[in-house]
């Protein structure tokens, strides 16, 4: 059994939707992050960074604790044989596009919906250099997704952990993110498929709070 502690965020729902979609069994433990739950000891034990996700996977000869969503995802990949590539070509496609979501996407939309939506005050050059730098992200997906179904060709993590962020920033910030050069349309599309796959749906209903 897998226990995933999470909360209901994207890079929470990254996992969720990998379990679902490997069909493992789980079990769910939620961390308030709201309510500073992600301090708690016994979570730090688990997490020492004090960010959700972890896992805790007892599928073995002894528990494995894990955290980072990017490391996680690759865990469950490999445990499973599936939707991460095993030739060496396709394994570096998804991986690249994974390690894009985990060092580009995710930190410049987290930033850009913290200054645009939760900061104390308007701060123009931080809204202003997030925002064009999250336009720019998603001009580099929407690019790629012009020439591929998926983000590594075939589905894959690297589409798991992208689509609940991009799915959130384009549901919330989607006037400030869209611009009539970029009106992402391949992106959109990306979005309806893997929206509409049973298991993602699952996944972006975890946790249930």
């Amino acid at each position: 059994m897998i226990t995933l502690y999470t909360w209901t965020t994207p890079n929470g729902r990254k996992v969720s939707i990998a379990l679902e979609e490997m069909g493992l069994a789980y079990e769910v433990k939620t961390v308030n992050i709201g309510k500073n739950e992600q301090f708690d000891p016994a979570f730090l034990a688990i997490a020492p960074n004090n960010r959700i996700p972890a896992i805790v996977d007892a599928d073995g000869p002894e528990p494995i604790s894990i955290f980072e969503s990017g490391a996680i995802l690759i865990h469950l990949a490999e445990k499973t044989g599936k939707f991460l590539p095993t030739d060496a070509k396709g394994r570096a496609t998804a991986l690249q596009w994974l390690m894009w979501q985990m060092g580009g996407a995710g930190p410049m939309f987290g930033q850009m919906f913290h200054f645009v939506r939760y900061a104390p005050e308007k701060v123009p050059y931080a809204i202003d250099r997030y925002t064009k730098e999250s336009q720019r992200l998603l001009g580099v997906l929407d690019k790629r997704l012009a020439t591929t179904e998926f983000m590594a060709g075939d589905y894959s993590i690297a589409d798991m952990a992208t689509y609940p962020w991009v799915a959130a920033m384009l549901g919330a910030l989607g006037d400030e993110l869209r611009t009539e050069a970029a009106p992402l349309a391949n992106v959109d599309r990306w979005i309806a498929t893997v929206g509409a796959r049973p298991a993602v749906e699952r996944g972006m209903k975890v946790p249930q709070v």
